[in-house]
């Protein structure tokens, strides 16, 4: 705690301390007052003026800032590039909607995606605009744009456009490709739904719709009117008067034309929905089902002679089982005794090969000038011996190489004592 100096009477004030000697320093104005000032300053500006440029570009940074939902819905490039050099004259075969910017959206899009498509397109594409960007003058696919925006703003005319929007159509499967039946055909029907004059068109659901639902939904199809005309591909009539029998026979043209256009689509979708009832594993499913129930009753209904015909089949099957079985058996058994045969016969050709090898594998037994003799007598007691002996010398040279002689030179006098192989053929190994 500290107190304060008691205050002066009036008029008689005194100094306490000295005050420091004044200093200049450097000031500079900051802050966004001061460049607001500097602005206005430098361009010369009212006050009124400067608040003006200011709401303006708050408007403008506002606008920037808020997300209209529907522009991710509307195309962000042209998404046929061929329609900037499009004939304006031409207009009807142009892509109304693309030329909108509409192409993802096409009989789908509200009345206010239009008029914000539209005004999107109108600046991008404004003539004036294009030119100072230095693309050139692009009047003609200007034209067009506008010409889209009167038909798609025209409720009548829209209906005109969209009868005959083929590339809003989705086509069905190819035949015999492998495809789900479901994800293939639900976007077919609900394309074609937009034409029927009964709203809402049933959906084709899925592999958990019941059969009463399936089968209305195929009644609806098979009924379904469609308000579908084919007036916007007409041949343009002549407004001149002078001439009303060319005037009546281009009308009575065009009405034939899209009469037969008319019969023309109605077929289509009568082999449309054959085709997918045909395809619906639903309706294959159904069918089998009352395929299995006609059975059951019939079986029931058959249940008295059952018997003695199962007991009958039971013993023909039994018989030509057991007939299958011994047949298998035989073959079975015959196979066996081929494959014993092979392999002993096998074996034994094995065992010659390591008898007459022996000499060669042996050096000849020091006596390499001898070998044609010693090969040929070899091959003297290998033929000389029966099974059981050549299987017995086989196995004393595999088991002792080295023995190999010794070997050859007890069954060559085994045979020679036996009289199966003089012992003057086979001097070697007397």
């Amino acid at each position: 705690m500290f107190s304060l100096p008691a205050l002066p009477a009036e008029g008689a004030s005194t100094a306490t301390a000295k005050f420091s000697e004044a200093l200049r320093r450097p000031i500079e104005p900051v802050g966004k007052d001061f460049l607001h000032h500097a602005t206005r300053t430098l361009r010369n500006h009212t006050w009124s003026e400067f608040e003006k440029i200011q709401a303006e570009q708050n408007v403008k940074q506002v606008d920037e800032n808020a997300v209209d939902p529907d522009e991710a819905l509307f195309d962000d490039e042209l998404a046929d590039i061929t329609l900037l050099a499009h004939d304006p004259r031409d207009w009807k075969t142009a892509d109304l909607y693309a030329a909108m910017g509409l192409s993802k959206l096409r009989y789908r899009a509200t009345d206010s995606q239009i008029i914000k498509a539209h005004r999107k397109q109108v600046v991008k594409y404004h003539p004036d605009k294009q030119s100072q960007h230095g693309h050139g003058e692009q009047d003609g696919f200007f034209k067009i744009i506008q010409k889209a925006f009167e038909y798609l703003t025209d409720k009548n005319k829209r209906l005109q456009y969209d009868s005959c929007d083929f590339v809003a159509d989705v086509q069905p499967p190819k035949k015999g490709s492998n495809y789900d039946f479901y994800e293939a055909w639900a976007p077919v029907f609900a394309s074609e739904a937009r034409f029927s004059k009964k709203q809402p068109a049933p959906e084709l659901g899925d592999a958990t719709t019941s059969k009463k639902e399936v089968e209305q939904f195929y009644a609806f199809w098979n009924r379904m009117e469609s308000w579908r005309t084919f007036e916007f591909l007409d041949e343009d009539v002549p407004d001149d008067s002078s001439n009303r029998d060319h005037k009546r026979y281009i009308e009575r043209k065009n009405k034939s034309a899209r009469d037969k256009k008319k019969s023309a689509d109605n077929a289509r979708l009568v082999k449309l929905v054959e085709r997918a009832m045909s395809e619906d594993p639903r309706i294959k499913q159904f069918k089998e089902d009352e395929k299995k129930e006609k059975e059951r009753k019939k079986w029931e209904r058959e249940a008295g002679a059952r018997a003695e015909a199962e007991a009958k089949a039971k013993a023909e099957a039994e018989a030509k089982a057991k007939a299958e079985a011994d047949a298998v058996a035989a073959a079975s058994a015959k196979a066996d005794k081929k494959k014993s045969k092979e392999a002993a016969k096998a074996a034994k050709k094995k065992n010659k090969r390591a008898i007459r090898n022996a000499g060669k594998d042996q050096d000849y037994f020091g006596d390499a000038d001898q070998s044609a003799a010693i090969d040929e007598q070899i091959g003297l007691i290998v033929d000389s011996l029966n099974d059981d002996q050549l299987v017995t010398v086989a196995d004393k040279i595999k088991a002792n190489a080295a023995e190999s002689k010794a070997a050859l030179q007890a069954i060559a006098k085994e045979l020679a004592d036996a009289g199966a192989l003089p012992a003057s053929v086979v001097p070697y190994f007397a």
